[in-house]
């Protein structure tokens, strides 16, 4: 376990607008959102956990701590991050779980990683150490300023410690396979949301629809006897649904840009070119295509929903941008948080909008 809270409160006081700071824990999510710039700022060191009581469903660590070690510790006591968080590597820390805001393939059932976090610690753009939130659930005071934190990709302020709630992990799970159309699999995704089964993830691509069950073995059971489908060996829906979440899956490799299209489940086939991953009972469209960017934001628009640029050169990223294009309103309340916290604006410029 090691404290470099001093060490981080000096390299933010001697740093400015002029020469910012790029923070970084274990460098898997760097190709997230637009280029870091500035002296790089390692938090990879600043590790330990700092409190853990199973029988409180809560975990308090230091933001350098690696994800491995938070879910192997964990594992030992049967729970888990139930958001299920990509990993991208085996240097990925609990800070940049958070900061990046990703979520795995039970987002749908779980929900977000800012569901999930009860407090934080930070030091902000004037060195000063501030804390939101709590170690406890029934904890709700600066809640939602901790809430705020996930997905900022660094660009509020500097993660010291989190509190995240944890869950039991489920007795068993299985995975079925269907052979269907991608308008058939939503649809059918779509009833089943409605119904009262343990389906916690999903996934589509090239005529196969995959559904993950976890629950009790009753409830499993009852549920393969509804679906039918074609039930998946035990070893091949661990490996299935961990390469899924750390996108080593085949359709994550190649140059073709990737795009995560985030909709509403229930719009219809988006007509793009390319070829499609669809996750999250249909909120989670994943794209590779060389199509315009303009086209495909469009099109995402069109259906209520968005789309960002997940994984692309450097160029492109510049050109276009990672996320999509805030309203005016949006922007101005991001240029007040970051005025809040960074207000030298030296934390991670440029890395989620080139405005701040």
């Amino acid at each position: 376990m090691t404290d470099l809270t001093e060490t981080f409160r000096q390299r933010i006081l001697a740093a400015s607008s002029a020469a910012p700071l790029c923070i970084r824990g274990g460098g898997s999510k760097d190709f997230y959102g637009c280029a870091p710039r500035g002296e790089r700022l390692e938090t990879s060191a600043h590790t330990g956990v700092l409190a853990y009581e199973p029988s409180e469903l809560v975990i308090t660590m230091r933001a350098g701590t690696p994800l491995a070690e938070i879910e192997a510790t964990l594992a030992e006591h049967g729970q888990s991050l139930a958001f299920e968080p990509p990993r991208f590597g085996e240097h990925s820390t609990i800070g940049g779980v958070v900061a990046a805001g990703l979520s795995g393939p039970r987002r749908v059932s779980a929900g977000a990683v800012r569901d999930f976090v009860l407090g934080v610690k930070i030091l902000d753009g004037a060195a000063r150490e501030l804390s939101f939130g709590g170690q406890v659930m029934k904890n709700v005071a600066g809640y939602d300023v901790s809430r705020v934190m996930a997905g900022s990709l660094g660009t509020l302020g500097l993660f010291l410690e989190l509190s995240l709630k944890v869950l039991p992990r489920p007795v068993a799970e299985a995975t079925l396979r269907f052979e269907m159309a991608q308008a058939d699999a939503l649809d059918k995704l779509n009833q089943w949301a409605a119904q009262p089964l343990p389906l916690v993830a999903s996934a589509w691509q090239d005529g196969m629809l995959s559904v993950r069950l976890a629950g009790a073995r009753a409830a499993i059971a009852a549920a393969e006897q509804s679906l039918g489908g074609e039930k998946v060996g035990v070893g091949d829906t661990a490996s299935f649904w961990d390469d899924l979440r750390d996108q080593r899956a085949n359709y994550f490799a190649g140059a073709t840009s990737l795009w995560r299209l985030s909709v509403p489940s229930v719009a219809p086939v988006i007509d793009l070119p390319g070829e499609t991953l669809i996750e999250w009972g249909g909120a989670q469209r994943w794209l590779r295509s060389t199509a315009p960017a303009d086209e495909i934001r469009a099109a995402a628009a069109k259906v209520g929903g968005s789309a960002t640029l997940f994984r692309a050169d450097a160029a492109l990223k510049a050109a276009v941008g990672t996320f999509t294009p805030l309203p005016l309103s949006l922007l101005n309340l991001h240029r007040r948080l970051k005025q809040t916290f960074d207000p030298h604006g030296i934390f991670n410029p440029g890395r989620m909008y080139p405005e701040f």
